[in-house]
């Protein structure tokens, strides 16, 4: 279950990142040097996605209601890129806004390659896990196994020698 703070914390940061674009925008002459603020609204909108995710695995009730109001945050910077997009094609920086998008596709990219390599290694891990228990379990079966016949061999032997008669053979 989503806490109630880490969505607030969320819907939060993307309107204070977006806030703070939109300060700097008004003050710089270079959409380069938005380049920190600009970042803290992406880890922002990165934050409130993963808190969206989380929303709609679950079947609880109050999580819909707090995906559905991170969705209409998300919705409101979709459009604030949209407005960011334009701002870089005015300072005719469109080819930046290009590798900008590009750059954050193949990071994300990477993140969930590396986020499926790390749940592979996990699942092998497990695999090889439980085949070291099952050889285990094995061994410790033929070993008891083995101790068990060889006490009824043993046993067997002994109650031969005592019930055998000798016999003498003259010659």
């Amino acid at each position: 279950m989503i806490d109630p703070i880490s969505i607030g914390l969320a819907l939060s940061g993307i309107q204070k990142a977006v806030k703070m674009v939109k300060q700097a925008s008004q003050t710089v002459d270079d959409v380069a040097s938005l380049g920190p603020v600009l970042g803290r609204y992406f880890t922002a909108k990165d934050v409130a996605v993963k808190a969206v995710t989380e929303a709609k695995k679950s079947n609880n009730a109050s999580n819909m209601g707090a995906a559905i109001e991170i969705e209409m945050a998300l919705e409101q910077t979709r459009q604030f890129e949209s407005e960011l997009q334009m701002l870089f094609m005015q300072a005719g920086k469109v080819d930046v806004w290009n590798k900008i998008k590009s750059r954050a596709g193949e990071m994300d990219k990477a993140d969930k390659y590396a986020e499926q390599a790390a749940k592979d290694r996990a699942k092998k891990q497990k695999e090889e896990q439980e085949e070291f228990f099952l050889i285990a379990l094995i061994i410790v079966l033929v070993v008891v196994l083995g101790y068990v016949g060889y006490l009824f061999v043993q046993e067997s032997v002994d109650y031969a020698k005592k019930n055998s008669h000798s016999v003498h053979h003259r010659s």
